[in-house]
């Protein structure tokens, strides 16, 4: 049995078939309090330049007990590092289970920033791709430190 779609269902099944890949990050914190003037800054640019588009961004927080706790972009944000223009950037893609599956990868006691975004500069190239009957078959990536940790076995001849 076929399901008729509604017209926004179909608006949003056109606007994800127009759209790049969507990649996840957790990224634990050093610290219980971080301003994120180091790096959150960069995000900024990326969204600005309209190379990525942050579909959620949620703070949580592995308490010492295991449990998991959603925090506020305040608690990163002195003001400094602009997080205030992420500020309610949920898709409704992350649910309960997501945050506490992401957060179950961050020591307890620490904060946690989890980050899905469209890699939006690959748009027309994956809109391409889907057009003409191709399809993703594999994807991944090469943890940096992985990479450095091969280029200086190659170096020291192991």
């Amino acid at each position: 049995m076929t399901q008729e779609l509604s017209a926004r269902e179909r608006d949003a099944l056109g606007a994800l078939e127009e759209s790049g890949p969507i990649d996840y990050l957790v990224v634990e914190l050093p610290t219980d309090r971080a301003t994120g003037d180091a790096a959150f800054p960069h995000l900024v640019d990326l969204v600005d330049r309209g190379i990525v588009r942050v579909l959620d961004l949620v703070v949580v927080r592995r308490e010492d007990d295991g449990s998991v706790a959603a925090i506020g972009l305040e608690e990163l944000d002195d003001g400094s590092a602009g997080l205030a223009v992420f500020a309610g950037a949920r898709s409704g893609l992350l649910g309960d289970d997501d945050l506490a599956e992401a957060a179950g990868v961050v020591e307890p006691g620490r904060t946690a920033v989890v980050l899905v975004y469209e890699n939006t500069w690959a748009a027309p190239f994956a809109t391409a791709l889907r057009r003409n009957g191709a399809q993703l078959v594999a994807s991944g990536r090469i943890p940096v430190q992985a990479l450095l940790a091969s280029l200086d076995a190659d170096e020291a001849g192991v």
